[in-house]
């Protein structure tokens, strides 16, 4: 007998998409994308524009962001062999105090062995120091200048592969949120990607509160899960940072009978590896691998603004957890029919869940 999806299965997850429903390119202004709302089992879904989401926002609700900077962490140069290689630097080796020494991905990785070189730029040449488990590899960046110096004047925007085309310059400034100032991350949380100045100046108005959060998004979130059990996959590590006052404000709306709305799902990951048994939010950071997904019970988030994930994804798995499995699938459904554009560059969701009322 054929088992019916429910959620436990990581072939639950899987839907199909055509090709060119993926995002290659961001719309021409960030909030004209489009916004899937889903309200209660109840409510009908919504269509909307990004630019319209402060309307679904109550005064004393708090906008949670995840102000983590994406890196231009690709690097192309060749050995001394002439034949091109590619170093990804995926993050700081811990460990030590060399801030020149990362982890990071290599192609041809067969070729790239300790001891090698990859020659960058005349002033930036890497060098393979080791091997790391999973196949990556440690390397030092050898330049004079600092590593975000070299970066800026040699990288190139870590884009997802399901773009499939070379960075441009205009992804130096749209792979990146407005709002983005701590630089650590290789992947955009891209859920931010929607957000203009002027939006959040109009929540402000409003008189929503925002908070600002750091997850420094890693590699595994291109993985897929290899596994048929969620329960048996292993999510990768990813640095965080809630400080004080960022805890405070989210406390304080939720005393106050404001609603905590979570930007993408790095800043819910944040939240609730922070959150205590009691539902308080405490400053704290270091690394976290939590992996939500159902069932789990929220004690940070109320509300979540999220960009439609890849099939068999953790990232969907999450969403599931917070907006109900079969909900989640049945939008999905409607984004595909209805046309949303999908994945880094594409359009929102918006989970809107009622304030409590006393």
């Amino acid at each position: 007998m054929t088992r019916a999806p429910d959620g436990t299965r990581v072939a639950d997850y899987d839907y199909a998409l055509s090709p060119d429903r993926i995002a290659r390119y961001p719309v021409e202004r960030r909030d004209e994308s489009r916004l899937l709302v889903v309200g209660p089992e109840e409510e009908a879904l919504r269509h909307l524009r990004f630019r319209d989401v402060s309307g679904l926002f109550e005064s004393g609700d708090v906008l949670v962001l995840n102000e983590s900077k994406v890196l231009p962490a690709r690097l192309l140069g060749r050995k001394p062999t002439g034949a091109p290689s590619e170093i990804l630097l995926v993050r700081p080796a811990p460990g030590t105090e060399d801030d020149h020494v990362w982890e990071a991905l290599v192609r041809p990785g067969g070729k790239l062995k300790p001891g090698r070189h990859v020659l960058v730029a005349d002033d930036l040449t890497v060098e393979i120091l080791d091997s790391t488990p999973g196949g990556g590899r440690l390397v030092r960046l050898v330049t004079d200048s600092s590593v975000e110096e070299a970066l800026e004047r040699h990288g190139h925007m870590p884009l997802p592969p399901y773009i499939d085309r070379a960075d441009e310059a205009l992804d130096r400034e749209r792979y990146q949120t407005v709002y983005a100032r701590v630089p650590g991350s290789v992947a955009a949380p891209t859920a931010g990607l929607h957000f203009t100045s002027e939006l959040l100046d109009a929540l402000t108005a409003r008189g929503v509160a925002r908070a600002e959060v750091t997850l420094h998004v890693g590699i595994g979130t291109f993985r897929p899960i290899d596994v048929e059990d969620p329960a048996a996959h292993e999510l990768h590590h990813e640095w965080y940072r809630v400080s004080e006052g960022a805890a405070r404000i989210v406390n304080d709306a939720r005393a106050g009978g404001g609603r905590v709305w979570a930007v993408g799902t790095t800043t819910v990951r944040t939240l609730e590896s922070a959150v205590d048994a009691g539902g308080r939010v405490q400053a704290r950071s270091g690394s976290t691998d939590l992996f939500i997904r159902p069932p789990y019970g929220f004690r940070a988030v109320d509300c979540l603004l999220t960009n439609f994930h890849l099939p068999r994804s953790t990232l969907l798995m999450l969403v599931a957890a917070f907006a109900g499995y079969h909900r989640t699938m049945a939008a999905y459904e409607a984004a595909i029919a209805g046309g949303y554009r999908f994945y880094s560059y594409g359009d929102a969701m918006a989970v809107v869940k009622a304030r409590a009322r006393s």
